[in-house]
């Protein structure tokens, strides 16, 4: 409860700031667009794939991301008992602020599907040793870039990259209190694991790069 009081209460601060500037603000380039992103982490490390569609208005940015088939490294007690994590999917949307034209801050409700295996076995229906979901709260800075924002072509104008880092907090698990007990092959022992995080190193932090296009001009 506790690290969902912070960061509503960092969510609120970051737009209840933002907002204040808005007075003397001058309009936004790429207002009223629509971007097709595709994330470079989740392919690359994960083994995965990754989209994400941004609408973007005069001062706010609404995204909607979906990961499919994941495979995240392991640390940790999952590395240690020799377990592979897989994860059908994750998927959520985020609704923002747009400090300037570029970059922005959102928070960012996710529900995430877990599939657990041990580590080197075909993974299907037979050999799954527990499924469950994680949710989370969070909130993400986003910095879009237009590399040819200035170019003659109109069509080299909307390429775009999103380069983004994320705090994205578990609040909540289908699993009780948070952790499963299952037979382990290898240590012949009944293990106990708790519900990973969905970042860096089963962290809550995240950093991804993404790739897409920006429809329309400025």
């Amino acid at each position: 409860m506790k690290n969902i009081i912070i960061i509503v209460a960092l969510a609120t601060f970051s737009y209840s700031t933002s907002l204040a500037q808005t007075k003397n603000k001058k309009e936004l380039l790429y207002s009223n667009k629509f971007s097709l992103l595709f994330g470079m982490l989740q392919p690359t490390v994960a083994k995965g794939f990754n989209v994400e569609v941004n609408y973007t208005t005069k001062g706010m940015i609404f995204d909607y991301s979906h990961g499919i088939s994941l495979d995240p490294p392991v640390v940790g007690d999952f590395k240690t008992q020799k377990i592979a994590l897989h994860i059908p999917y994750t998927t959520g949307f985020g609704i923002g602020y747009r400090i300037n034209s570029f970059f922005d801050v959102r928070f960012e409700p996710k529900l995430h599907a877990w599939e657990v295996y041990n580590e080197g076995e075909t993974q299907n229906n037979t050999t799954k040793i527990k499924d469950f979901k994680t949710f989370t709260l969070g909130v993400g800075a986003y910095y879009r870039y237009m590399p040819f924002k200035n170019s003659e072509s109109k069509l080299l104008q909307g390429i775009t990259t999103s380069t983004s880092v994320r705090y994205w907090q578990n609040v909540g698990t289908t699993l009780i209190n948070d952790e499963f007990s299952y037979l382990n092959k290898n240590t012949n022992k009944t293990e106990t694991l708790k519900a990973p995080n969905i970042g860096i190193a089963n962290s809550p932090i995240i950093f991804n790069i993404a790739i897409g296009y920006t429809f329309g001009g400025k």
